[in-house]
C-alpha cells in the first residue's frame, strides 16, 4: 500500500461527512402534531372568565402583559396551579396569570416534567 493512500478508516470518515450534508437537506418524515386546545379552553365559560380577568388585570395593574417577560402581544391566561394538579377550573383572579406564548410553553413544559418525575419517583413509570 502506498504511503499516501487513505486507510479504510479515513475513507469511512469522509463518507460520513458527506452523508451528513446530504441528510440535512431531507425533510423530516414525521412532523409534530399541532397543539389542540383542551375543550375546556374553548368553552364560552372560559372565554367569559378570560374577558373578565383581562378587565380586572387592566384595572389592577393598568394594563395586561406577560407576568414573566412583560410582553404584551398574544397572551394566554394560565392557572397558577394547573387543573391537572388540582387547581380550580375558574380560580380567583389573583390565582391566574397572563403569559406570552414562549413563557407559557416553558411553564407548561416544566409542570409536565415535574409530573413525570413524580410518576417515576412513585414507581408509576
Amino acid at each position: 500500500m502506498p504511503m499516501n493512500a487513505p486507510t479504510s478508516t479515513e475513507d469511512g470518515l469522509g463518507r460520513l461527512k458527506q452523508m451528513s450534508a446530504r441528510l440535512a437537506g431531507l425533510p423530516p418524515r414525521v412532523r409534530a402534531l399541532p397543539k389542540v386546545a383542551e375543550r375546556f379552553y374553548t368553552s364560552p365559560e372560559w372565554k367569559d372568565y378570560r374577558k373578565r380577568h383581562r378587565a380586572w388585570t387592566v384595572a389592577q395593574k393598568g394594563g395586561c402583559w406577560c407576568c414573566v417577560c412583560g410582553a404584551s402581544g398574544r397572551l394566554i391566561l394560565d392557572h397558577r396551579v394547573e387543573r391537572r394538579d388540582g387547581g380550580a377550573d375558574f380560580p380567583p383572579f389573583d390565582e391566574a396569570d397572563w403569559y406570552c406564548t414562549g413563557c407559557h410553553n416553558a411553564k407548561t413544559a416544566e409542570a409536565r416534567a415535574r409530573r413525570a418525575r413524580a410518576r417515576v419517583k412513585a414507581g408509576g413509570g
